[in-house]
């Protein structure tokens, strides 16, 4: 586990990169390559209107997550200027769908552009992101599982405990006191007796590595139903039903305390159970849709690529800079009256 990956040094010290923005770094530029060969060669969109919805999601992706972050985990801030200190983690990946959906929305509606065909654009980046960020999580020790039984395999045991590092080696944190351990680590001290001076957490499910995996799995999940995809916002809402179900079970095994929790749920399983049944309902409406018209065509990875979009010639303003009077255009066969 490496929560720090390198430090940059710098005239005012350490500058350290964490392992988490690391991954949600090449998270973004995978997707905006992704982004950019779905939406051209299979929807036609425009470059400038998927690089600016693109940023803009991102954007609020990242906010959404964090504001349900803080919404789940307040009493954990204690200042306004807390709240954009995200240098040691505090994203929730339901937050990120949230916030990049609405942000989407609000910007491809103002521009007068249909969102499905983009929805179904960056569905497959959704998985890849997963697949990534928490790579980025088992990295930095957050988001954890619940112990594992002591009949285990030792491999299990291994992926799965967690370091008690050197508070010196790990001073770059954001927060006034570094932890003196990893978060699985201190959750076991303060929740099951485990010494304060072990090496080690307990041994726990990795579930950080067992989403990135599912991530990994919807994406293939995904890009076959868009070989496939017989109308729009079908991989959008399978991704979206599969995820739910999964976030659902994989929350069971789960033991960090910042997801919050009513009645018995946690946070992500309150909204498994909204969304799922939304999306379900949505897809079957689609469907039932695009059946009384014929199931029109709509493009996919099995059609053929449309042909890329030719830039605009840009005026040639040579003959002006010099003077030149500008030439105005003939129909042809036209004669001087």
């Amino acid at each position: 586990m490496h929560p720090i990956l390198f430090t940059i040094p710098t005239p005012w010290g350490g500058l350290p990169i964490f392992s988490y923005g690391v991954m949600l770094g090449l998270s973004l530029i995978v997707a905006w390559y992704l982004v950019m060969w779905l939406g051209s060669t299979r929807e036609g969109l425009s470059h400038d209107v998927m690089a600016n919805t693109f940023i803009l999601t991102a954007i609020t992706a990242i906010a959404g997550s964090r504001v349900l972050y803080i919404l789940t985990n307040f009493d954990e801030f204690h200042s306004p200027a807390s709240w954009f200190d995200m240098r040691s983690g505090g994203l929730v990946a339901y937050g990120g769908f949230l916030g990049g959906f609405a942000g989407s929305w609000a910007y491809l509606r103002s521009k007068k552009v249909a969102l499905l065909p983009w929805a179904d654009t960056v569905a497959p980046t959704l998985a890849t992101g997963l697949m990534f960020t928490r790579v980025g999580c088992y990295l930095f020790g957050c988001d954890f599982g619940a112990r594992l039984s002591p009949t285990a395999p030792g491999w299990l045991k291994s992926l799965g405990t967690f370091p008690h590092w050197a508070t010196a080696v790990h001073s770059g944190f954001a927060c006034a006191a570094p932890p003196s351990g990893s978060p699985a680590f201190n959750h076991h001290v303060s929740q099951y007796g485990l010494a304060a001076d072990a090496a080690a957490s307990f041994p726990v499910h990795p579930t950080q590595l067992y989403e990135s995996l599912a991530g990994l799995a919807l994406f293939g999940v995904t890009m076959l139903v868009w070989r496939k995809r017989s109308f729009r916002g079908q991989p959008l809402l399978v991704l979206v039903m599969a995820y739910g179900v999964w976030r659902f079970f994989i929350e069971m095994v789960r033991d960090d305390p910042e997801r919050g929790a009513l009645a018995g749920f946690t946070t992500s399983q309150l909204i498994s159970l909204a969304l799922v049944p939304i999306a379900g309902f949505a897809y079957f409406t689609f469907y039932r849709q695009a059946k009384a018209l014929g199931m029109p065509p709509v493009p996919n990875l099995a059609s053929p690529p449309l042909p890329p979009q030719a830039e605009e010639p840009a005026p040639d303003t040579k003959g002006e800079a010099k003077g030149e009077p500008k030439k105005s255009a003939k129909k042809k066969g036209a004669t001087k009256r």
